[in-house]
C-alpha cells in the first residue's frame, strides 16, 4: 500500500501525546514551584478566561463538584479566587480570580521554562500556524484572532 504524503492521524495522536505530556510535566512543576498542586493551577488557568459557576468549572476540569469545593476552598484560603452570588442566580456561586490569584497563574506560566523554550524556537510565523491550528483542531471557543504576538 503506498504512502500517503504528511503526517497521518496515528502520528499526529502521538505527538499531542508527547506535547502534552511535556507541557503538563513542565505545568506540574512550575504550579508545585507555586505551593500549588497541578489540579489548583489548572483551576487558576480557566478562571483566567473569567468568572465560572462551581459546577461549570468541575465540568470543565473534569472533575467532582465535591472535589471541585476542596480545590476552591484552598484557593480561597490563600487569596487567589473569591466567590460571589451570581447575578443571574442567587443559588449559584461565582468564582473569579484575585489579583494575587492572576500573579500566580503569571508566576506558573514564566516557570514553564522547557515550554517557553520549545515555543521561542518559533518565528511569529510559525506561532501564528500553530495558534491557528490548536484553534481549529480544539475548536477554541472565543478565540482572538492571531496577531503575530509573543504570549505563550
Amino acid at each position: 500500500m503506498p504512502e500517503t504524503p504528511g503526517a497521518g492521524t496515528d502520528r499526529l495522536m502521538e505527538l499531542l501525546s508527547v506535547s502534552l505530556g511535556a507541557y503538563y510535566g513542565d505545568f506540574t512543576v512550575a504550579a508545585a514551584a507555586e505551593g500549588l498542586t497541578a489540579s489548583q493551577g489548572k483551576t487558576l488557568s480557566v478562571l483566567r478566561r473569567g468568572p465560572s459557576a462551581m459546577r461549570a468549572l468541575a465540568t470543565t476540569l473534569a472533575c467532582d463538584a465535591s472535589n471541585m469545593t476542596g480545590i476552591i476552598d484552598r484557593l480561597e484560603k490563600r487569596s487567589l479566587v473569591r466567590r460571589e452570588p451570581s447575578p443571574v442566580d442567587r443559588r449559584v456561586k461565582n468564582v473569579l480570580l484575585t489579583a494575587d490569584g492572576e500573579r500566580a497563574v503569571d508566576a506558573i506560566r514564566a516557570g514553564m521554562r522547557t515550554t517557553l523554550a520549545g515555543l521561542e524556537t518559533l518565528d511569529d510565523a510559525d506561532r501564528d500556524v500553530l495558534a491557528g491550528l490548536l484553534e481549529r483542531v480544539f475548536a477554541v471557543p472565543d478565540a482572538e484572532p492571531v496577531t503575530g504576538g509573543r504570549t505563550p
